[in-house]
């Protein structure tokens, strides 16, 4: 738990310049010695990162849920997801940043989709193989650098998605791209309290179309959909931050604090203050 009032979005960590590369990649004790093998609650707008651990360990936050990391363990953190770790000193390993665009293009849709949710596993033989080759191709300086790279980062990001269906996360058809549009808007509007009718005219669809989009996607109306991503961010600002309940909701679209509540609690089965509390105790050390 941090003492902030707000989640930081960085580029690369602490970092709000440009992203500097087509990818980027560093060596585990490069990023985190610096820092004091902390690395504190953050989130990236337009990156997700794939970290694998070779020596050492890990305690990672992804969201509300808390993790380990071993040797031989990797972890996909996808954009907006809020982050945080405790390496043991000297721990080694790579951490891969990835900006969205990796993700774009003809037929990938679905990949996008898939990979829209953390992922934590051991690492196989070739994710291995094309982190080795990718961590190579980086350093380079040959003429087509940027084709190779390029490349292997959508071939790595290809079998993290792989691995995603086979655990369940993806066995579900791409989203439509209205509905990716719909998430950027919740993200960019929840704070001025929109409902479904003003995400239909932004998205210039009718509410009953935006509707069946999110039920085909989740199984849930636009309402209920769009509220579960806003309870998701409240979450976040729970286990992150130190602001209190009413600025939170404020934040939120919520002008009254006992709403705010009354809506978390029927989403969460906890009243906000008793989920933080929850929290406190769950980070794994170590």
């Amino acid at each position: 738990m941090t003492a902030t009032s707000h989640i930081p979005v960085f580029a690369l960590y602490g970092q709000t310049a440009p992203f500097p590369d087509i990818v980027h990649i560093e060596r585990l004790a490069d990023r985190a010695t610096s820092d004091g093998w902390t690395i504190s609650a953050h989130r990236h707008g337009q990156m997700s990162q794939l970290i694998v651990i070779a020596t050492g360990g890990a305690s990672a936050r992804i969201d509300d849920e808390a993790c380990r990391l071993s040797p031989g363990d990797f972890l996909f953190i996808p954009p907006h997801a809020v982050h945080s770790y405790d390496f043991r000193p000297g721990t080694g390993g790579h951490v891969i940043s990835l900006p969205t665009a990796l993700l774009g293009g003809e037929g990938a849709s679905g990949l996008g989709a898939t990979l829209a949710r953390p992922l934590h596993g051991r690492a196989d033989t070739n994710m291995r193989r094309l982190v080795a080759l990718l961590v190579d191709a980086f350093a380079a300086k040959g003429r087509f650098r940027t084709q190779l790279v390029m490349a292997l980062a959508q071939a790595l990001l290809a079998g993290l998605a792989e691995t995603s269906a086979t655990q369940g996360e993806g066995a579900r058809a791409p989203r439509d791209g209205r509905l990716m549009q719909l998430d950027a808007l919740i993200a960019a509007r929840m704070a001025q309290g929109w409902g479904v009718a003003d995400y239909a005219q932004a998205l210039q669809v009718s509410t009953g179309h935006l509707g069946r989009l999110c039920r085909a996607a989740s199984g849930m109306g636009a309402k209920a959909y769009i509220e579960q991503a806003v309870m998701g961010e409240a979450s976040r600002l729970l286990a992150f931050t130190r602001l209190p309940m009413s600025e939170i909701g404020y934040r939120l679209g919520f002008d009254d604090p006992s709403h705010f509540s009354k809506r978390f609690r029927a989403a969460r089965g906890l009243a906000p203050s008793a989920y933080r509390r929850q929290l406190e105790g769950r980070m794994p050390t170590g």
